[in-house]
């Protein structure tokens, strides 16, 4: 029997080289092993504790699912839905959150470093704090224990979410019986973390991202302002360090790779291996951009799709909450 594998974007921004490398581009793989059924959604009410403002959320939610549709996921082969279609996840999350201590909350690292920061301004402890904040891993717990999901790909940042959902899930099931799976998760180690141009994480918070679908000269000129050290280019570099050559390997092909560190290990210049990254990137990227671009002016046949995706996932949502709410007495 295959294993039931579930993964989702927020759309907060455009999406970027790290959400690719990190997240779609994973999940691509994934959804053409038949050890799995994959289920892959766009997460616009989680995009709401930080997009308060309807157009914009229109606008990146199509994003999300243009990017998802141009890099090759095939919506036959994968339930893939919007979160705000499937009405029983947001019945689902009411239902946990009454059975989830508020101590659990208190210690999710976003709610922490929100608070940790007010402390440290001098600030009302839960400034800025909503309530979609605070109870957003209840949310997540949903998305994922309604699909039973077994696998549950995640960066090492977000491990926490998951280990919330096993936590509540066994809440639940201590209180109503068994009912929920477990879900564990599931890293790629190499693409855990994704440098920017700055070195750190490639996050919109740190305005150091790519944005994937960049049209070529603002790609190069992007690629050019990646931080560097000042080693001379006939210098030896150290691959396993540089920021050029961690993006590089994700759209080379292993030749490639194997071509570069070599290059790297007999001196080359910061201009040189900039320069590669962008033809590497440039040219995985060009039939996909015009993919992208094309979806975008079709926002009728992404609805469509979507449509599909959420009658597809309620096929399976719909009779797990009816059991769910026969145990809880509600019917």
């Amino acid at each position: 029997m295959k294993q039931r594998v579930l993964t989702g974007i927020k759309p907060t921004g455009r999406i970027h080289l790290g959400n690719y490398v990190g997240a779609i581009k994973p999940a691509l793989k994934l959804a053409e092993s038949e050890e799995f059924q994959a289920s892959y959604f766009i997460a616009d009410y989680h995009g709401m504790t930080k997009v308060q403002d309807a157009e914009e959320m229109r606008n990146l939610t199509r994003g999300i699912a243009a990017a998802w549709l141009a890099l090759g996921l095939d919506p036959e082969k994968v339930t893939f839905y919007r979160q705000s279609d499937v009405p029983e996840i947001f019945e689902l999350t009411w239902i946990l959150s009454c059975v989830t201590p508020k101590g659990l909350m208190n210690r999710a690292h976003a709610y922490k470093a929100m608070t940790d920061g007010n402390k440290g301004a001098g600030q009302e402890v839960d400034h800025g704090v909503n309530m979609g904040v605070y109870t957003y891993p209840v949310l997540m717990a949903s998305d994922i224990l309604l699909f039973q999901a077994d696998k549950v790909p995640v960066g090492k940042d977000q491990l926490q979410h998951i280990e919330i959902a096993r936590d509540i899930a066994g809440y639940f099931n201590k209180q109503y019986g068994g009912t929920f799976k477990l879900p564990e998760h599931f890293i790629q180690e190499q693409s855990a973390v994704v440098p920017g141009l700055d070195g750190r994480k490639m996050s919109k918070s740190y305005n150091n991202t790519i944005p994937l679908f960049e049209e070529p000269a603002k790609l190069k000129k992007l690629i050019n302002k990646i931080k560097t050290d000042s080693s001379l280019p006939t210098d030896p570099k150290d691959h396993d360090q540089s920021v050029i050559f961690a993006l590089y390997r994700e759209f080379a092909s292993q030749e490639e790779v194997s071509v570069m560190k070599d290059r790297f290990r007999d001196g080359i210049s910061w201009g040189e291996a900039k320069a590669e990254l962008f033809h590497a990137i440039n040219g995985k990227m060009t039939g996909p951009r015009e993919r992208y671009m094309e979806l975008m002016g079709s926002p009728e046949k992404m609805e469509a799709i979507l449509a599909r995706g959420a009658q597809r996932a309620r096929e399976t949502t719909a009779p797990f909450l009816t059991e769910i709410k026969k145990k809880i007495g509600i019917l």
